[in-house]
């Protein structure tokens, strides 16, 4: 089973084609949803008022191969031809592991790794007790122990990958990223 990948992606447009890369962009993340082994896509703006002209986005996807898939479609070279006048620069890409695809970026600097390590904590520790609490009378003695721990280490991966991480992220927006506000 391979790993998703998690790609953040920022570029710099051109003042006076910002509203136009908007809806552009806008666009070309809808119609790229639908691409085989893209499982979503979020668009960052800038923060109001901050004066950049920075935008990002942060993809993932099923595996390295749809990743790479991904960028030979036809609709990602269209994409790169329509903007092309719009931006300045080439894209800065940077692939996402770990704790970091917790937390996407706001701006180019993500949170200090010990507020990463504190918010993870907090979540790991509630859900590494309910869910075997959850899950052991279900599987009772029937199964050897290796695989009843291995059956709660998935349970305990899925509930902070799917619910814990990123209810915890949301809400804790504003101490991860003092600086930003909540510029959604």
């Amino acid at each position: 089973m391979s790993p998703t990948i998690h790609v953040a992606i920022t570029r710099r447009v051109r003042r006076e084609h910002a509203e136009a890369f908007e809806r552009r962009l806008a666009e070309f993340a809808r119609r790229s949803v639908a691409e085989h082994g893209a499982l979503g896509v979020h668009l960052l703006r800038p923060a109001p008022g901050s004066g950049s002209t920075e935008y990002g986005i942060l993809r993932s996807f099923a595996s390295a191969a749809d990743r790479e898939a991904f960028y030979q479609t036809p609709l990602y070279k269209e994409w790169l031809a329509t903007i092309e006048p719009m931006v300045e620069g080439e894209p800065q890409t940077r692939e996402l592991g770990g704790l970091e695809a917790f937390f996407p970026p706001r701006h180019a600097a993500g949170p200090p790794r010990w507020k990463m390590a504190l918010l993870t904590w907090i979540a790991v520790w509630p859900v590494s007790m309910a869910v075997p609490a959850a899950l052991l009378p279900l599987l009772g003695a029937r199964l050897p122990r290796a695989l009843s721990a291995g059956i709660i280490a998935a349970g305990i991966v899925a509930t902070l990958t799917w619910a814990a991480m990123p209810l915890l992220v949301k809400l804790a927006a504003g101490w991860l990223h003092p600086d930003q506000g909540d510029s959604r």
